[in-house]
């Protein structure tokens, strides 16, 4: 978050907390004064009944129960009670058993006395408020030392529900007025106070562009001392600038090191610096390795003279141009010493670039040579994929058209074999029995029949392999696909008695993927765990996130393990130590990994068990 946004963000949070602080002072403070106005309410009416109910039993009587239900004044007060408050819903008086004696308006149940929330904190006042409790005012009857019965007066608290919601939206309205106020205030005054940042930072870029001399205008007091001291380094930079171009000579050299000569170094290409005159500035190690003289101690039918002084004259760039040419010096020297080989004559593609400073002024040219010898070994490289890309294909189609001889094949054996079978059985109810000829016959008719399925089997498999399926990337829950892999292995793991495990951590990292080839390749692995396992064991499928922000599969198992001179050729098509194994199940894996940009780790123990990671890409 930028300074501007932490300032804006601060002041507006600091109005909002304020004003949201005032809003939740005046809400309780006016709820106590609503409840302390309802409880006065209430009182007064409950005093008038009092008053009025004490001169009905003072009057005497046998039943003063009888005589305050029947008296028409005390209805009176009671009826005008009821309507004096739209807050009050019931008036009665009460006998020392809680039983109305006269009433108006329908009690309700459990009410709470109103006096105690009066008192009570603005927390429990609110949430009384907007709760469904029913308050009332009580005022006690007394005849001589013995309670006599009792006054209530029941008060509703949904006006006041009314009141308290009009002001909060009201409150509600103030908060979003002073967010938006404070929000412009606090931009505005954002530009004010930054306004000197942002010119140092204008300062900063010129200076990093090449402009010397940069002058700031600073107006606050607070930052002029400041740009007082920006004015001074960058005077000093202007200074040291011309002071350096003044002081290069004709036989000028690269003097100490400095960061600029150690970056020019490092760098593959050999890069050279001319003055506007022709003379050598400087040359980094991979240009002195290629020319350690000067340019004038060159031939004047150079290639590399020639483009410099065409550069220099023109005062224009030139080239590139392709020239041959050896490495001789130090680096030259250091590889003889290890071969011959290593100083043979390579192709550089050499360019002189002009060099000028802010104003347009030539200052010189600068020559760089890069080394583009490579470019035949990757022209090489793509030369031989193209090969193999064919090739492939080449194989691909052999194997397909293998197979129709082979279908054929097929076909009509199992036409000898019916055949066969045809002419025996005559021939064994004539002779009494099966000749030894056509029993012999049938067997190399069986031994022909298993080979041409094997044939069959090898070509099915190298084409797979040789001509995989397009991938179908998409985004893959490897928690989901390793737990249908779990469910298709376990009646093998079942029937070999090995005992599954799947851990799988939460909240794992998706990666993309093709989910029926992803599938297929955890599955031939769990399969040849348990197959791995002849007398039961353990098998675990665990997804988790790995380095690098990578994800992996592992398939682990405690069954014979791999023997460690095996272990360098399981990925080889056609590879098996089993009886039965077509050696394709394993390099399918490797395949399928490699489609994914993914990797494949495997760890063996002979007699402990096998652990296979296949490391994928986070999505």
């Amino acid at each position: 978050m930028s300074i501007k946004a932490k300032q804006v963000a601060g002041v507006t949070t600091l109005v909002v907390v304020v004003v949201a602080v005032l809003s939740a002072y005046h809400l309780a403070t006016l709820t106590r004064l609503r409840l302390e106005d309802t409880a006065s309410r209430g009182e007064v009416l409950a005093n008038a009944i009092f008053l009025r109910a004490a001169d009905v039993v003072a009057q005497g009587g046998a039943d003063p129960y009888a005589a305050l239900h029947d008296d028409g004044g005390i209805r009176s007060i009671l009826q005008a009670s009821v309507g004096y408050s739209p807050n009050v819903i019931y008036a009665m008086i009460l006998n020392k058993d809680g039983v109305p004696v006269a009433q108006e308006g329908q009690r309700l149940l459990e009410p709470e006395d109103l006096k105690p929330l009066v008192t009570a904190r603005p927390v429990a006042q609110l949430r009384a408020v907007y709760s469904d409790r029913t308050f009332e005012v009580r005022q006690k009857m007394l005849a001589g030392d013995q309670e006599f019965g009792s006054v209530v007066v029941g008060v509703s608290n949904s006006l006041l529900r009314g009141e308290l919601r009009r002001a909060l939206l009201g409150a509600g309205g103030t908060v979003l007025v002073a967010l938006l106020i404070s929000s412009i205030f606090a931009i505005l005054l954002s530009q004010w106070m930054l306004r000197p940042i942002h010119v140092i930072q204008s300062g900063l870029s010129r200076l990093g562009r090449g402009e010397l001399d940069v002058r700031l205008d600073l107006p606050e007091q607070e930052f002029r001392d400041l740009g007082s001291s920006f004015d001074a380094v960058s005077a000093q930079l202007s200074a040291m600038g011309r002071g350096e171009s003044a002081s290069v000579s004709p036989d000028a050299r690269p003097g100490g090191p400095t960061d600029l000569e150690s970056v020019m170094d490092n760098l593959e290409d050999a890069v050279a610096l001319f003055s506007a005159r022709g003379e050598l500035i400087f040359c980094n190690s991979a240009m002195t390795a290629l020319h350690p003289g000067a340019i004038s101690d060159l031939a004047p039918d150079n290639p590399i003279k020639q483009i410099v002084e065409r550069t220099i004259a023109g005062r224009k760039s030139q080239g590139p141009v392709s020239i041959t040419m050896a490495e001789s010096g130090s680096r030259a020297e250091d590889a003889g010493s290890r071969s011959e080989a290593a100083v043979e004559p390579t192709e550089r593609l050499v360019m002189s670039h002009v060099i000028e400073d802010t104003s347009g002024r030539f200052l010189g040219a600068m020559l760089v040579a890069r080394n583009i010898g490579y470019l035949s070994q990757v022209h090489s490289t793509l030369n031989y994929s193209r090969k193999l890309s064919a090739l492939g294909r080449l194989m691909a189609g052999v194997a397909h058209e293998v197979k129709n001889p082979l279908n054929a094949m097929t076909i009509h054996l199992e036409l000898l074999r019916q055949k066969l079978a045809a002419v025996r059985e005559p021939v064994a109810v004539a002779a009494g029995g099966a000749p030894a000829r056509s029993v012999d016959v049938t067997k190399h008719v069986d031994i022909i029949g298993s080979e041409i399925h094997r044939l069959d089997e090898v070509v099915n498999g190298f084409l797979k392999f040789a001509r995989p399926d397009e991938l179908k990337l998409q985004p893959v829950d490897l928690g989901a696909l390793v737990s249908d892999v779990a469910t298709t292995a376990a009646p093998e793991a079942e029937r070999r008695g090995v005992a599954m495990k799947i851990e799988c951590a939460d909240h794992l990292p998706g990666i993309n993927a093709d989910p029926g080839m992803l599938g297929q390749a955890v599955l031939n692995l769990a399969l040849n765990a348990c197959q791995a396992m002849p007398d039961g064991g353990t098998l675990k499928i665990a997804c988790r996130a790995a380095s690098r922000g990578r994800v992996e599969v592992v398939v682990e198992d405690t069954g014979i393990g791999i023997p460690p001179e095996h272990l360098g050729r399981i990925f080889d098509l056609y590879f098996t130590t089993k009886e039965q194994g077509s050696g394709i199940g394993l390099s399918m894996v490797y395949r399928i990994v490699q489609l994914h940009d993914g990797e494949v780790e495997v760890e063996s123990t002979p007699g402990h068990g096998t652990k296979f990671r296949l490391i994928f890409p986070q999505a």
